[in-house]
């Protein structure tokens, strides 16, 4: 984001889980750095996790049913965020089982034990973050409940508790502006869903009245979306715009920014001489090249045996979630590329936590693709460019008007559900699915109630296979 962006940002922290954050050091160790004692130092230094410098202002989410285990949980990190939330949106299967998240919802009595247990003994504030009910009425006494707890802010999700995964649909934020016209006007409301780019940030806060804005899907397959885009002719090498006026951040650009952090920040390291990202207008000397493909790096696929990095080469190691998570996330980013550029996702799939030579290696093959892509549009720039189709409805409809080409950072647009029952990924109830063959599933593993490492992120249980991505019909891009 520019430095000088009008949007102030707040940071949640991914969703631990408060028992195993309050009784397992190793959990906060691996989940939560704000000292350099995390990462084996020997000093209380601010490190990483709400550094003040770096990481705030930043709420710190639990999912508990427990409220000595909240407060236990909430007491390690008050001294380095600016509020606990907890979170009661949470939808998944594991979220059912542990009984935490949105199916807490149900037990009103202990939602505001869990809540104004932080309110009367913690040094910092308590928020919620909690999806609709069935109806308007319901939703704002449910509100009220939560907000007469202690809650100093409550985000809301403004989908219900079964919309999820085919089902999850289109979020009304009509239930967030009957809380906005009926709580009392000093109440802080952030709005969730429906946020696939950043022109929907002002019309998400005009149709709701809400304070402020929360993204949580859509900013995982564009970090970008809270970015303003420049205005038209001042471009540069970062943001790209087509013809149409349709236009977004690179995503090679978004990718050289993203490995900077982690050196900057994490690995605490230079971040490499690179050249500038190339434009069409660009001289051809200066992007001609130097050396053969294997040389420089460029080859297809993955590193081969003999070009792969020595220990020293890989760079300095760092237990952190920043590195675990990185292949997951590019995978989210990269999505509507990667299943015809076969190259950089097989890439990408053998990098490992903390070897950047890896993922450098990932990001040439991605800047190689892209000056093609941008070289074809400068060619045959109708290719792709859709005119206006007042005919299209549904998901298909949502993807004309967000999609954009491959080499853009853009939402991943799931089908409405009425659509998912027509292909069959959704059924109706009480019916039986295709039969399945005898060995498939048997390695799966079974769903616990506990998530095994504290945390549990959207892609639990649904982790991308990179080697097995296909197009998707419905995927913008």
């Amino acid at each position: 984001m520019p430095p000088n962006d009008p949007k102030p940002l707040l940071a949640y922290s991914p969703m631990f889980h408060a028992r195993l954050f309050g009784e397992q050091e190793n959990v906060r160790t691996k989940h939560f750095q704000p000292t350099r004692k995390a990462v084996g130092g020997s000093n209380d230094e601010l490190f990483l996790d709400g550094n003040p410098a770096i990481d705030r202002p930043l709420f710190v989410q639990f999912c508990t049913n427990n409220p000595d285990e909240f407060l236990e949980a909430a007491r390690h990190v008050a001294p380095h965020c600016d509020a606990v939330d907890l979170n009661l949106g949470c939808p998944q299967g594991i979220a059912k089982k542990g009984h935490y998240g949105a199916f807490l919802q149900e037990d009103w009595d202990l939602i505001y034990k869990l809540v104004n247990r932080l309110h009367t003994e913690l040094s910092i504030p308590v928020t919620v973050k909690f999806r609709i009910q069935e109806t308007k009425e319901k939703t704002l006494e449910y509100a009220k409940m939560i907000l007469s707890a202690g809650a100093s802010i409550i985000a809301v999700h403004g989908r219900r508790r079964e919309q999820k995964g085919h089902n999850t649909g289109i979020a009304d934020w009509s239930y967030i502006r009957y809380l906005r016209d009926h709580l009392p006007a000093d109440t802080v409301i952030f709005a969730n869903g429906n946020i696939l780019n950043y022109g929907d940030i002002d019309t998400c806060l005009e149709a709701t009245g809400a304070d402020a804005v929360m993204s949580a899907e859509g900013n995982l397959s564009d970090p970008s979306i809270f970015s303003k885009p420049p205005p038209p002719g001042v471009e540069g090498r970062e943001y790209w715009r087509g013809r149409d006026g349709k236009g977004g951040y690179r995503i090679d650009a978004v990718l050289r920014r993203y490995l900077d952090i982690i050196y900057k920040y994490v690995l605490e390291q230079p971040v490499p001489e690179r050249k500038p990202l190339y434009l069409p207008s660009d001289p051809v000397d200066d992007f001609a090249e130097t050396n053969d493909a294997e040389n420089n790096g460029h080859e297809e696929g993955p590193l081969k045996k003999k070009q792969k990095r020595s220990k020293a080469e890989k760079g300095k190691k760092c237990h952190s979630a920043s590195l675990g998570f990185m292949q997951g996330h590019l995978f989210q980013v990269l999505r509507p590329m990667v299943a015809t550029h076969t190259n950089v996702r097989d890439a990408l799939a053998t990098s490992k936590p903390g070897d950047m030579a890896a993922f450098e290696h990932t990001l040439a093959l991605l800047e190689e693709a892209i000056k093609g892509g941008l070289q074809e549009y400068e060619a045959s720039p109708e290719k792709f460019e859709t005119q206006p189709d007042e005919t299209l409805k549904g998901s298909k409809a949502v993807i004309a008007k967000y999609g954009r080409p491959w080499w853009i950072c853009q939402p991943h647009v799931r089908p409405l559900p009425e659509e998912a029952f027509e292909t069959g990924a959704m059924r109706e109830k009480g019916t039986k699915p295709p039969a399945k063959n005898e060995n498939e599933g048997k390695n799966t593993p079974k769903e616990t109630d506990t998530p095994s490492d504290g945390t549990v992120t959207p892609g639990d249980g649904a982790a991308i296979n990179a080697s097995h991505i296909t197009p998707d019909p419905l995927v913008s891009g």
